[in-house]
């Protein structure tokens, strides 16, 4: 319970809360108990949070936070947790603010003296990681790499010496230029493709970049993928 101080409602709390990737089962007992009791859930997507929320019966009210509008949106919800609202951040699956929206409102939440507290749960990265069969005590995230070839490839050469295992997300589409790419800059190291994880489909495969690019040339491939390559030795 929030205690008033010098006659002044309290601020919010910010609630930075993971959902399920894909399996809802994977929400933890706190998140729902949060989901729960917060006035207002700002979200990626509207229609995937109803999703998550109709499955566990609960109504609330929602606010559209997304790319690239954060800026456009951060204002009243800064303005509601200042009035005394608690607010859940979510995004579409996983971790806010870890490639997904929420490092600005995060950010001028704690400039504004606002309390934030993270409810951990689901996130790719570190479900691919702990099945991969790659060293896990030195890693580096790298997100979402650039679309271009040359982009891609100047940044693939910069860590062609990065001693820790490299994890990207990517668009399944995008899995054999990117591989192609792997052996042109860094090498025929050894590769795992984390694909729908926690759902029905869930498949990891692995193999060195070579004989993955030549596995997946002409499969066709659907959603997102965690992408992991094994360090410089």
């Amino acid at each position: 319970m929030k205690e008033a101080h010098s006659g002044r409602k309290p601020s919010g709390i910010l609630y930075i809360i993971a959902t399920p990737i894909g399996n809802l089962e994977d929400l933890t007992l706190r998140a729902l108990r949060v989901l729960e009791e917060v006035s207002i859930i700002a979200c990626e997507d509207t229609r995937q949070t109803l999703k998550l929320l109709n499955s566990y019966n609960l109504k609330k009210t929602l606010i559209s936070y997304y790319h690239p509008r954060e800026s456009q949106k951060m204002p009243r919800i800064v303005s509601l947790l200042k009035q005394g609202d608690d607010v859940a951040l979510v995004t579409d699956s996983g971790t806010p603010g870890i490639s997904d929206p929420g490092y600005p409102l995060i950010k001028e939440a704690i400039a504004q003296g606002i309390q934030v507290i993270p409810i951990p749960g689901a996130s790719a990265l570190t479900a691919a990681l702990s099945a991969s069969g790659l060293p896990t005590h030195r890693f580096l995230f790298l997100g979402f790499p650039p679309p271009k070839k040359e982009a891609l490839k100047k940044l693939l050469s910069s860590l062609k010496n990065e001693k820790s295992t490299l994890v990207f997300y990517l668009p399944t589409r995008r899995i054999h230029s990117f591989l192609q790419a792997c052996l042109e800059t860094l090498g025929n190291r050894k590769v795992v493709i984390a694909r729908e994880m926690t759902k029905v489909h869930e498949e990891f495969i692995r193999g060195n970049a070579e004989e993955l690019a030549k596995k997946l040339e002409k499969k066709q491939l659907k959603g997102e993928a965690t992408i992991l390559i094994e360090s410089s030795r």
